[in-house]
């Protein structure tokens, strides 16, 4: 009979000992689910908390202690980061300007020597003055070259930077993108394109700033005319949702390999043709054109089947009236 209560106290305290176990293995399962969760938001958010978890558990206790130091270790590096990138930016922007002025005098210079030059030929020009003259005709053509580079340049570290002004204003976005499509009406018509524009003929509002407006559509046809010409065709289209505004600048020319799909916003990507000399670029419209579309609360973005349809999409916040 002894025996038999012995037994049944033995298995009773390895019950208990056994539901303790489990308890503790559950308790620390939900605090580690819980530890991975708020370590998932801190991140994903980017938020520079700290994950904060209350535990009797020694080894839970050291485990967070290093996860939040990692955490830390993670928010200086990042906080250095911005602040160099920013310095960079700002040094940029000044340099950019400052490149300027010296650039402006020698460009004008040179127009001035070539007005004087061809003023001296005349008709009764050698072969050596006609050589000179082009000598600085293509001098003056690399000076504006590298002006609209420095511009460019200077336009793109103003706005990452933070010291582009763009203001934002209620804005008709049909009457901006008719006012685009007719400044390169001639271009397209001597390409001989074949022009569609799908916009209503009501009003649609978004809040924007007309003149980066005005960038991002110049900067998004003028590709299309450069890099899709073969398509010969160019199409405007406006969509709307109940928040926003979507304009679609389409072409059916040969388009951007799925690999590249990310880097054409990227500064100074540039397709393998935009190297030739008919083929002009700077490799920092589109990213200029991104940057003020994200300015103005949007964005831009690109789906393309190449020899089929490319489309660059402009998204801006509507405005109901």
């Amino acid at each position: 009979m002894m025996i038999l209560a012995l037994g049944l106290a033995t298995a009773a305290l390895a019950a208990v000992v056994l539901y303790q176990q489990f308890v503790f293995r559950a308790g620390t399962q939900r605090k580690l689910r819980e530890i991975h969760q708020k370590l998932k938001e801190i991140l994903d958010e980017d938020s520079g908390e700290r994950v904060m978890v209350f535990t009797d558990n020694r080894e839970l206790k050291e485990l967070l202690a290093q996860i939040n130091r990692l955490l830390e270790k993670h928010a200086k590096v990042a906080a250095d980061f911005r602040r160099t990138e920013m310095t960079s930016r700002k040094m940029l922007s000044n340099i950019s300007h400052d490149l300027k002025t010296p650039l402006t005098v020698i460009r004008g210079y040179l127009e001035i020597m070539r007005t004087q030059k061809e003023a001296a030929l005349g008709a009764q020009a050698g072969e050596e003055g006609h050589t000179e003259l082009q000598m600085l005709k293509k001098a003056e053509q690399k000076a504006q070259a590298m002006m609209e580079l420095l511009d460019s340049f200077f336009s793109l570290a103003k706005i990452e930077a933070g010291d582009a002004d763009v203001e934002l204003t209620g804005l008709d976005v049909c009457e901006v993108c008719r006012e685009s499509v007719l400044d390169f009406y001639e271009m397209l018509t001597e390409a001989d394109f074949q022009v569609d524009i799908g916009l209503p003929e009501k009003a649609v509002f978004v809040r924007g700033n007309r003149e980066a407006l005005q960038r991002i559509l110049n900067n998004l046809v003028s590709n299309v005319i450069r890099y899709g010409a073969e398509g010969k065709y160019l199409g405007v289209f406006l969509r709307t949702d109940e928040r926003s505004v979507y304009i679609d600048v389409t072409d059916k020319g040969k388009g951007i390999d799925s690999a590249f799909a990310q880097s054409v916003f990227e500064r100074l990507f540039t397709m393998e043709d935009s190297r030739s000399r008919s083929v002009q670029g700077n490799g920092l419209g589109l990213t200029i054109a991104k940057r003020l579309a994200e300015q103005m609360g949007g964005d831009l973005t690109l789906e393309s089947v190449p020899h089929v349809r490319t489309v660059f999409t402009v998204t801006l916040k509507r405005v109901l009236l």
